[in-house]
């Protein structure tokens, strides 16, 4: 299972490559058309767009893995025994709840996706806002562990002394 893991993450950290790689070279051509040439490639900045949204998406799953979101870890760290495991207990409920909201807010929203569509690829908004399905997911999956791991009476690892990759 760890292994199936790994490689779930190194695949999300693949995608991000890819699509930070192929920004770079849409958005670099984009400027040299319209500086040399004086003209540009109108898909490039909406496909740039679209790969900048997955982006994002898929780099909140990853930095939830590796405990790089914004937190008061600082403040946690300083708690000891059940104030602690409720400030956790608690801090995993919120998350739990947001990504329960962002699910519930794309459901509400999955038929306007469809049914709108880039202006010069044509691609469906579905497939753009579809990333956003896997981070509610993912994330919601990671803070069930954690909330399991907290009943079972076991301390969070700290993110900054694991190794994530």
């Amino acid at each position: 299972m760890k292994t199936l893991i790994h490689w779930y993450f190194k695949a999300l950290e693949g995608v991000m490559v890819l699509c930070l790689a192929a920004m770079c070279v849409m958005v670099f051509g984009n400027v040299v058309l319209r500086h040399v040439f004086d003209s540009g490639i109108n898909t490039s900045e909406e496909l740039s767009r679209f790969m900048f949204i997955w982006l994002t998406f898929l780099g909140a799953i990853v930095a939830m893995r590796e405990g790089g979101h914004l937190g008061m870890d600082m403040v946690v760290r300083r708690l000891t025994g059940r104030t602690r495991w409720v400030a956790q207990m608690l801090s995993q409920l919120l998350v739990l709840a947001c990504c329960a909201v962002l699910l519930w807010g794309l459901i509400l929203q999955h038929g306007i996706n469809v049914a709108n569509i880039g202006l010069v690829t044509g691609l469906s908004l579905a497939i753009v806002y579809s990333v956003a399905y896997l981070c509610a997911a993912s994330i919601g999956v990671m803070v069930l562990v954690n909330i399991v791991t907290l009943l079972r009476g076991k301390d969070l690892p700290d993110p900054q002394l694991t190794d994530a990759a």
